[in-house]
């Protein structure tokens, strides 16, 4: 029995055991991390209260239970009240000799899906750093010769013929702004990382938005108090933050909206790399947007260099968040529906030695 109990709290994955009546009699220490819910909380509720599939899935369900043969689903969508889906792969299978007892065992597979996305993000920013550098600098040079002389040909100008100038001025200003983002993509300063308090950095970026670019949102705040420090460079995490909020309440457009900032914790959030290696990840911040979502013909590839769903924009905001987050070692991914956008950043924890410095 007890090698049964350390096998059970040793599984890498969630899982969870369900009576004949469909209510959970009992889940695993990763399943909690997964639901983000003790076992004590669970236990006794029916498990489709608490697990939520985004499948016709109850009926195999049923029928996996009744001819007592197992059950594989590949992809499907599974979340809880208190965590955003995640794409997954289930295993069920009949309890041996506990008739109507069903195992169901969870693998996220979000992450493995999306290394290769990391993978070719990284790829696209390193192949467009050399010629963005190339391009700022050739171009930012004749832009300023161009702005000087529209500004001493408007200086001989009567006040109704200053129109043009004062155009020419106003183009050239904002190419060197957009090539300003561009070098600042090909930025390749690694991050100094140190014990960061993330409340710290959310606050400082509410408190930003709110006096600039966000002043026609409401921003809530839902933190976590006892979220330990994470590992990573201010600066560069209020960056990503801004970005963020920049662009929800770019997409609440002059009506405004809602933006509400999550911290949590999740013990069981790993990613798992190519070369078999694996990193602990549990501080997570959410940034959640009631806007109109995320264009349905680039969800996929927003964290790409020059993918835009703005007419101006220019396609960096995202592919920069997505660069620095990465160079954390960390994570960052979107799901978005109409009036519903979440991204969320996962982190690595500061040494314990170093919080109570």
């Amino acid at each position: 029995m007890k090698s049964d109990l350390r096998i059970w709290a040793s599984l890498p994955v969630p899982a969870v055991i369900i009576a004949p009546d469909d209510k959970i009699i009992d889940i695993n220490p990763a399943a909690e991390g997964f639901l983000n819910a003790s076992t004590k909380s669970v236990v006794g509720v029916p498990v489709w209260d608490i697990i939520a599939i985004d499948d016709p899935f109850e009926v195999a369900f049923a029928r996996s239970r009744e001819q007592g043969t197992p059950l594989f689903v590949n992809d499907v969508d599974v979340g809880s009240g208190q965590r955003a889906p995640l794409q997954c792969g289930l295993q069920i299978a009949p309890l041996t000799e506990a008739p109507g007892h069903m195992i169901m065992m969870i693998t996220p597979r979000e992450l493995a899906g999306r290394m290769t996305q990391n993978h070719t993000v990284k790829s696209a920013a390193k192949s467009a750093i050399g010629m963005a550098e190339m391009l700022a600098h050739e171009i930012k040079n004749p832009l300023a010769g161009i702005t000087g002389a529209a500004q001493l040909l408007s200086m001989n100008l009567a006040a109704d013929e200053l129109e043009l100038t004062d155009l020419i001025v106003a183009e050239s200003r904002r190419i060197v702004k957009l090539l300003e983002q561009v070098e600042q993509f090909g930025n390749l300063t690694e991050p100094v990382r140190q014990p960061v308090n993330l409340h710290d950095v959310l606050d400082r970026a509410r408190r930003s938005a709110l006096l600039g670019f966000g002043a026609q949102m409401k921003i809530i705040e839902d933190y976590d108090p006892s979220l330990p420090m994470a590992l990573g460079d201010k600066d560069q995490l209020l960056q990503v933050i801004l970005n963020l909020l920049k662009n929800a309440s770019e997409a609440a457009g002059e009506g405004g909206g809602t933006i509400r900032l999550h911290s949590y914790f999740e013990h069981s959030f790993r990613l798992r790399r190519s070369d078999g290696s694996g990193q602990s990840l549990p501080l997570q911040i959410e940034i959640i947007d009631d806007g109109p979502g995320l264009p349905e013909h680039i969800k996929g590839d927003v964290f790409d260099p020059f993918v835009s769903g703005r007419e101006n924009g220019t396609g960096l905001g995202l592919a920069l968040v997505s660069k620095i987050i990465s160079e954390h070692g960390g994570w960052i991914s979107v799901t978005s529906v109409p009036g519903k956008t979440v991204f969320r950043i996962s982190l690595s924890r500061a040494p314990l030695e170093s919080e109570k410095t």
